[in-house]
């Protein structure tokens, strides 16, 4: 059973700064991925890194967000730096295998940035 699951969210000030992490069992993944949605929006990509490490940035986030993945330990990071309370949702992990084109989630970890 391939499961990915997060941790790291909380509540921060802004300014401030949080790492997220996410591990991942049952599979090994050939991109991976963080994604967040706030109430009534759609989910929106953050960040999403190859197997390789070439990785893409949400405009939103470029220069303060950095994503990195450890494909030995089946882990992915998001280190978030100068948050903004724009920045406050549910973030969640995405992994995807190409070989059976199948996405997988993980359960979402709550950000919230305010003072």
């Amino acid at each position: 059973q391939v499961q990915l699951v997060e941790s790291g969210g909380g509540l921060v000030q802004p300014g401030g700064s949080l790492n997220l992490s996410c591990v991942g069992s049952g599979s090994s993944f050939d991109t991976m991925a963080w994604y967040r949605q706030t109430p009534g929006k759609q989910r929106e990509l953050v960040a999403i890194v190859t197997a390789i490490g070439s990785a893409i940035y949400a405009n939103s986030v470029k220069g303060r967000f950095t994503i990195s993945r450890n494909n030995a330990e089946n882990t992915l990071s998001l280190q978030m730096n100068s948050l903004r309370p724009e920045d406050t949702a549910v973030y969640y992990c995405h992994a995807k295998v190409y070989s059976t084109n199948t996405n997988y989630w993980g359960q979402g970890t709550q950000v919230t940035v305010a003072s």
